[in-house]
């Protein structure tokens, strides 16, 4: 652990939405790279059953995708996948997927199985709604993901009984997640490493990305009792001429989309080890800070319909993270993928979003102390 080891014998069940005591040990950013005691917590308090990567004992990979929406059932269930079957929809990524010891996605949208409660859109040119099928949950599990974001502008798209239904989905399935007011965060021991995760959003009822006090908050109190914190946000501007990052608030429809320049490194400093970003459906530069690992926006992943898929709105990487023990930035491979309307993601022979990150890297982050190759490979200068 990051701070003093615990008193044998006592574990604590984890559930899959939990809020934290006030920590009791405060951790300095200069500390958090020296060697942490193996605790050996049992693996029976982490339900995650997905295939471990293919790393060594001392090398922790983690998985990183933007947004997922799988279809919805309104306006109709039209805008389903076919015989709203949602399993074609990740068949191509899913041995990329499953190797790793994490895997994470932004899940935008709600699980309900009725149109019961619905936002009503005055102008469908900027208002959508997005709500998926329960039983769609397995195909993210089948797929290899153990944690996903519900901080968006659209877990709220079923009003409470949708985010409710949401929440008992993914706990059911043991799907771990965070983001909501009231699911913070959320902790799990896989391989005997004890993973905490947390989530931002700029929405109603979503943890707020602009008050950094409580950010930190949250990220100190996971940093105290786990060895690796990642932290997600949705945040910037949206949009194919938003794929910069300006180091400033970014508004979008007139809303406070935050700073995700400054948000990441008030994260890092209270303890966060991989920062993933989304929320403007493109993709954006690669950072790193403290020997921590930043992506502000992964792009969208998989959106079946009704999100913009065409230009750069189609690209996105999957990002695959490697850390060491104590969190420290060793190594990362992007992924590329494109997608065509109403087609799974595939993998991108042109390799066009790793152009894409490298060209925006160079562009917004000229001083970061990384190279990314022509085939993905982001390594330290």
């Amino acid at each position: 652990m990051k701070t003093a080891i615990k008193i044998i014998g006592i574990i604590i069940p984890i559930l899959s939405c939990v809020f934290f005591l006030q920590c009791k040990n405060n951790t300095s950013s200069s500390d958090r790279d020296q060697k942490r005691n193996n605790n050996n917590i049992d693996n029976k308090e982490s339900n995650i059953q997905h295939p471990p990567s293919n790393t060594g004992n001392d090398t922790i990979t983690i998985i990183g995708v933007g947004d997922i929406m799988l279809g919805s059932l309104v306006p109709s269930k039209s805008y389903l996948p076919a015989n709203n079957d949602c399993t074609p929809l990740l068949e191509p990524t899913t041995p990329i997927l499953k190797n790793a010891d994490i895997t994470f996605g932004n899940f935008e949208g709600v699980f309900t199985d009725t149109k019961v409660g619905a936002k009503e859109c005055n102008n469908p040119n900027t208002c959508f709604t997005f709500g998926m099928p329960s039983k769609y949950i397995n195909c993210l599990v089948d797929a290899g993901f153990n944690v996903l974001s519900i901080a968006n502008n659209h877990s709220g798209d079923f009003g409470e009984k949708g985010k409710e239904n949401t929440v008992r989905v993914m706990k059911e399935a043991g799907m771990y997640f965070a983001g909501l007011e009231s699911c913070p965060s959320t902790t799990a021991v896989k391989d005997g490493i004890k993973y905490g995760f947390c989530a931002f959003a700029p929405n109603r009822n979503t943890i707020q990305i602009t008050d950094y006090d409580n950010a930190q908050k949250i990220v100190k109190e996971l940093d105290a009792d786990c060895d690796i914190v990642i932290v997600s946000f949705h945040g910037g501007a949206e949009g194919t001429g938003r794929q910069r990052i300006t180091r400033n608030y970014e508004y979008f429809l007139g809303e406070n989309r935050g700073n995700v320049y400054k948000f990441a490194r008030k994260v890092i400093d209270a303890g966060a080890d991989v920062v993933f970003g989304h929320g403007p459906h493109v993709t954006r530069a690669v950072d790193m800070y403290k020997n921590r690992f930043i992506i502000y926006s992964l792009g969208n992943f998989c959106t079946y319909s009704k999100i913009n898929i065409r230009g750069v709105c189609g690209i996105a990487p999957i990002v695959k993270v490697f850390v060491d023990r104590n969190g420290k930035f060793l190594k990362a491979k992007i992924i590329p993928t494109y997608q065509v309307k109403h087609k799974p993601p595939r993998i991108d022979q042109e390799k066009k979003v790793i152009k894409k990150i490298q060209e925006l890297t160079k562009q917004d982050i000229p001083e970061v102390e990384l190279n990314i190759n022509d085939d993905g490979l982001i390594t330290r200068k």
